[in-house]
Parts: C-alpha cells; structure tokens; sequence
C-alpha cells in the first residue's frame, strides 16, 4: 500500500463528496466479521460494547443435596454456587490513511470492465478503496484475535491482547518444535487428552489449529501417516479433502484459524471464547475524504475508528498447547 502526498497530476476518478455514513460504516463492520474465525462463527461475538461488559460465569457443581424440610440460602463460602466473571474491553483503533488514486486505478477499470474475480463488484471507486482497506482490516483483526500483544513490540500484532496472550500455554512433546504430517496425530492426540472431563463433550466444543497444522493433519489424513494406512481416507490418498470441508479429530470439530501462530493448538468452547466490538452499534462510521478540491492531489484519505478486544470466560476451561521436542 503506498502513501503518497501531492502529486500533481491529472485527476483520475474524483470521488465528488465526502463518503461517510452508515453504509460506510457496514464495510467496516463487514470486514471486522469476514476474518476466518469470525466469519465461521468459532469464537462468540458480542456486539454493541460500547466500554466493556461483564462475562458473568456460574458454577453450580453441588446444588443437589440431601432431602430436607428446610430452605437454605447461599451463603459466604458456600461450596453449592459460586459466581465468578471476567472484563471484556475493547479497545479503540482506528484507520488514517492517505492512499493515491492512480496506485488503484489499473484494479479498479478492470473490476469494472469484468475482468475479476471478486464476488461482489465495487460500482463506484470509493467502494473499491473502502473495500480494499476492509480487506486489510480483517487480516489485522484475524491475527490480534489469536497472537495479539498489547504490550507487544511488533505493530502489526499489538492492538490488543490475543488469545495466545490470555491462555497460559505448555508443551506437548512429539519429538519436534515443528508440527508435520508424521507426529501431527500425537500432537492433536496430547491436546484432546488435556482437555477437562467437565468440558470434554460439549457440544461447542472446538479444537482451534492453525494453518501449518491443518494442513498437516490434511496429509496424514491422505495415508502420509503410519496410523492412517497408505491409501488414506476412503483410500482416496490426498484427493479425499475438499477445502474448507469440516474435519473432526476424535469427533470434535477442528477449526482452522489463519491468524494464529504455527505449531500450536487450543480446545475449548465457544461459548468461553468472546470478540466484543462497538462497531455493530449505530456510533461506526467511515469518511473517505478526496483531497482534490482542497491541494490539487490525486490523494484519498481513509479514516475510521472502532473497537474490538477478546476475552476468555473460564481460562482454566481452554487448553493452549504447543510442539516440543524431546
């Protein structure tokens, strides 16, 4: 993406007003939901935090008693009921931006010619540009949900604190700091048997992987693993998988997210695991401001602001692991 100031050229297409507004904000919040883990409804959305909201978690292991003719009330120390909760705070960011027009022009012609393969064809150019730098903002989102850092030195990963942030890890031992086909079995096999007999059995009960050891289990699962047998699944080899198909390990479902770290992997509930967001309130909005008519420049600036932070309802219920070797 470059950025460019005062270039004093011929205009190409002007965007003649201020573009702003809820359906500017809709690309936003389009592209905030549209990251991979999001989009596939792995992890629970709250929206409409304006600060933060309270993630109120219940225990009540031991309210069944003996019979009796009285009532007892819950009390200080009371083993019966407990309730406990966590702080979901979004954090404020926000987009400021000043793109070039003619860096985009070649791309957006040939959208409007027909050429391309976008599901959607921006009609205008201050669509394209926004949809451009929606694109950009779901990849961001993506990998702060999962390697977030907010004390972090990298830019790209310090918005706010991800889950691998939030959920102490520890190692796995396969023989390798690497996941690959050959112990991708064991890896996932010493996750499923860490995961907590309360939790075990949900039924949003998820594994979340990242790509390398999708992939990974994709191969074993094509007869590249000794437990697998050499023709694979349905002895169709590696032309079993059809991308984005659901695999399971051990009956639970296995989600892949592409914006967490390599070699490791999470369990846990989707009801434990929470993005909040301001941006689906009526508060968004985007403002392309074309800066011809102010400096003569074929500049574009993008600004928008908006929240978004996760949480985890129970740390103890969500297991994060990570290869070792031996």
């Amino acid at each position: 993406m470059n950025i460019q100031k005062h270039n004093f050229t011929a205009s190409v297409e002007s965007i003649t007003t201020t573009y702003a507004g809820e359906f500017a904000g809709e690309y936003i919040a389009a592209a905030l939901l549209s990251g991979k883990t999001l989009n596939d409804g792995a992890i629970t959305i709250k929206p409409n935090v304006k600060y933060q909201e309270v993630l109120k978690v219940l225990d009540d292991n031991n309210i069944v008693r003996d019979g009796s003719c009285d009532f007892s009330a819950i009390s200080s120390g009371d083993d019966r009921l407990s309730l406990t909760e966590s702080i979901l705070t979004p954090k404020e960011l926000q987009v400021n931006l000043e793109l070039c027009k003619k860096d985009f022009r070649s791309d957006w012609e040939a959208v409007g010619m027909g050429y391309s393969a976008f599901d959607n064809l921006p009609p205008t150019f201050a669509d394209f540009i926004l949809a451009h730098v929606a694109g950009k903002i779901a990849e961001s989102v993506e990998k702060n949900i999962w390697q977030g850092d907010d004390d972090g030195a990298t830019a790209a990963t310090a918005l706010f604190d991800g889950f691998e942030t939030l959920v102490t890890s520890s190692g796995i031992n396969i023989g390798s700091t690497t996941v690959d086909s050959s112990n991708v079995i064991d890896f996932l096999g010493g996750m499923v048997d860490a995961i907590p007999s309360a939790v075990y059995g949900k039924e949003d009960l998820m594994i979340y992987v990242p790509n390398n050891v999708y992939q990974a289990y994709v191969r074993a699962l094509g007869g590249f693993a000794t437990n697998v047998g050499a023709n694979g699944v349905d002895n169709k080899g590696t032309t079993f998988y059809q991308m984005e198909s659901q695999l399971t390990f051990d009956g639970i479902p296995l989600q892949r997210c592409t914006g967490m770290s390599g070699n490791r992997a999470f369990a846990g509930q989707k009801s434990n695991l929470f993005f909040g967001t301001g941006l689906l309130s009526d508060h968004n909005e985007v403002k392309l401001l074309d800066m011809a008519d102010l400096d003569g420049s074929q500049n574009v600036r993008v600004i928008s602001r908006f929240t978004a932070g996760v949480q985890v309802g129970v740390a103890s219920d969500v297991i994060h692991r990570t290869a070792s070797a031996s």
